[in-house]
């Protein structure tokens, strides 16, 4: 059923209908309203759950940590230095295989403080072992959420899922969005099963201390399974197409790739800007699109090559940066890649809408305007000379 929602009440909504057993979270901005939303559902009996309160982003990710541990579907929610806080917590529950969903309602990181949106928050803590999905707009964070916890408990994988929705854009935008039933839902997502859990009756445990006779293999692990995800998304991400009708691949989307020479490559709701633009410079006969990569972790790299190998320009725009170094995104996308036959010609790298500036449609054109024959590692869009004088002198 379609309904007019704010981004983290649709969230909210959706997290209900996945019958979460435990909810834990500290309220955060741009988060608050998401986990205020649910406590609300809990206190009305909407939904049958443990909401814990709790003092902090660390005890959160414990309380959940827990409630996955013990064998019951869990939930939490964290932005910026709330998800920095739980990083400690948030390679535990990868580590010991725990089948966790969170949002990160993506924001930029301190300092200086800066309460609105970039994806650096995420991005930082890509390595942890979650899969990470990228959403678009308000009706992927709601889908994506639902996928999350089909990929994150089945049994081939056991491992956390983050969705990332870019904060304020997304969690306090508004926009018609396709609500699934509880029907549709329950059948898409069964209860859950743990294959494995702390039970007094047939006591196991958990994250144990392991050696260095055996601590590679773990890490090993992890990384074998991520590789396996790269072909379950796409099948779960088929299942949830026949039984919601909306369709997504789950690693990557194409926008008007087929005969283009230049093609942008980013990350969530800028995507959306990003196709506007495209439909204008198409309709003035130039052959531009965009690849947008849902899927952060695992990193698609064989699908990215594949969209992207006969494209003669290839711009990366990051809201996201690694400091000192090359940009994340565009790191990875150059290194996929290398030694192969085919590969684009240049592979530029952009930054933008760091600390919540804002991209604009002429941004977006500055981008697809300096990407020449000439490769750009970091450029910065929108810098203003003026600030970044009294910054930087």
């Amino acid at each position: 059923m379609k309904q007019f929602f704010e981004g983290s009440h649709a969230v909210a909504e959706t997290i209900r209908l996945c019958k979460p057993g435990v909810i834990s979270a500290y309220p955060i901005t741009p988060q608050t309203h998401i986990v205020e939303d649910l406590a609300k559902i809990v206190a009305d009996g909407r939904l049958n759950s443990q909401f814990v309160n709790v003092e902090s982003e660390h005890s959160a990710a414990s309380v959940v940590l827990g409630g996955v541990a013990a064998g019951v579907r869990s939930y939490t929610a964290t932005s910026s230095q709330g998800l920095l806080l739980m990083a400690e917590v948030i390679f535990n529950i990868a580590g010991m295989r725990l089948p966790l969903v969170l949002t990160c309602a993506n924001r930029s990181v301190s300092a200086p403080i800066n309460i609105w949106n970039d994806q650096q928050d995420s991005v930082s803590l890509r390595d942890a072992g979650w899969i990470q999905l990228y959403a678009e707009n308000i009706q992927e964070a709601v889908d994506f959420h639902i996928i999350g916890y089909r990929i994150a408990e089945d049994k081939s994988m056991m491992l956390p899922v983050m969705v990332c929705m870019d904060g304020f854009i997304l969690t306090h935008g508004i926009e018609t969005v396709d609500m699934p039933t509880q029907e549709q839902v329950d059948k898409f997502l069964p209860p859950y099963k743990a294959l494995y859990k702390l039970d007094v009756d047939d006591p196991v445990t958990l994250g144990a201390l392991v050696d260095p006779e055996s601590y590679m293999e773990t890490r090993f692990a992890i990384h074998k399974t991520h590789e396996e995800a790269l072909s379950l998304i796409p099948k779960i991400a088929a299942d949830f197409s026949k039984s919601f009708g909306r369709t997504y691949n789950g690693l990557i989307e194409k926008y008007r790739l087929d005969d283009a020479d230049r093609v942008i490559v980013a990350m969530g709701s800028v995507c959306g800007t990003i196709k506007d633009v495209i439909d204008e410079l198409r309709s003035k006969g130039k052959k531009v699109g965009l690849l947008k990569v849902t899927s952060y972790r695992p990193f698609p790299a064989a699908a990215i090559c594949d969209a992207l190998k006969d494209v003669s320009k290839v711009a990366v725009l990051e809201k996201a940066l690694s400091l000192g170094a090359l940009m994340p995104l565009a790191t990875e996308i150059k290194s996929a890649f290398f030694g192969r036959k085919k590969s684009p010609k240049v592979i530029s790298s952009f930054v933008a809408g760091l600390g919540g500036r804002d991209i604009t449609k002429q941004s977006v054109k500055d981008v697809f305007r300096l990407l020449t024959a000439k490769e750009l590692d970091g450029e910065f869009i929108d810098l203003k000379p003026e600030l970044l004088k009294e910054n930087y002198e």
